[in-house]
């Protein structure tokens, strides 16, 4: 009972101020009799509270949802057009499956994995990679080098294996372990050092950045799947389910 008494006067006052315009003219006592009665039966019938509670989740849920739609029709462009996107898969692709990441996150390690089956498997969906540096200066860094690196390598191939390299080791990342990465996946590396000075670079993460505060995305990773926005590591089984959803309108096609 000790999780239900302080939503009960909550819910008096919700209660009350749903009344009809007639409850103003209520008198102090009248009032107090309509809030011993409320309180009395939520009380004995607290598992409505569970109800409500439920309720009120779905409804918050349904109206963050619209809210997220609004704000991926706003971005599309960005979202799916902007050459500062890593693309994967089929560029043609029927379905836009868009990540924001952080290689110091771990959920992002292991919801890697998650992204790779996706490519292998199916051959239409078309993935794009975005920057969301969001846990500290070392993260920073490495976010950095991943765009020095996308902007030598047009096809994605270098920066897969790089982001493998790096995502997949050990350790905090930060440039010098995103510098070897981008070593061993064969980048060019007196070219990455000179794009490394440029405003390219501010210029896509100040994108990435404000795509996801329009979108209220504050961790990492985060999705875009359709016109869906996805948060947190769902695994492969809830990433194939809004894939699917974004597809043919159902959990599998």
């Amino acid at each position: 009972m000790t999780f239900f008494r302080p939503v009960v006067p909550a819910l008096l006052a919700t209660a009350l101020a749903v009344l009809p315009a007639a409850a103003a003219s209520f008198t102090d006592s009248q009032r107090g009799e309509i809030e011993t009665i409320v309180k009395d039966y939520l009380l004995s019938h607290p598992e409505i509270l569970e109800d409500v509670s439920n309720e009120l989740a779905k409804r918050q849920a349904a109206a963050e949802a619209v809210k997220h739609q609004e704000a991926v029709q706003k971005n599309a462009d960005a979202l799916f057009n902007s050459p500062r996107g890593v693309v994967l898969g089929n560029r043609s692709g029927d379905v836009n499956f868009v990540e924001f990441f952080d290689y110091n996150c771990g959920y992002c390690k292991r919801a890697m994995a998650d992204m790779l089956d996706l490519l292998k498997n199916d051959p239409k969906l078309r993935v794009t990679l975005k920057e969301f540096p969001v846990l500290g200066p070392g993260s920073v860094e490495a976010a950095r080098v991943a765009v020095a690196v996308r902007m030598q390598d047009p096809t994605g191939k270098k920066y897969l294996d790089f982001h493998q390299k790096l995502l997949g080791g050990r350790g905090q990342a930060d440039k010098a372990k995103a510098l070897a990465a981008a070593k061993d996946a064969g980048l060019d590396m007196t070219r990455l050092e000179k794009d490394l000075a440029s405003p390219e670079i501010d210029a896509t993460l100040a994108e990435n950045f404000k795509m996801a505060e329009d979108m209220g995305l504050n961790g990492t990773p985060s999705y875009v799947i359709g016109k869906e926005v996805v948060v947190g590591a769902v695994g492969l089984d809830g990433l194939s389910k809004k894939i699917s959803e974004a597809r043919c309108g159902k959990a599998t096609c």
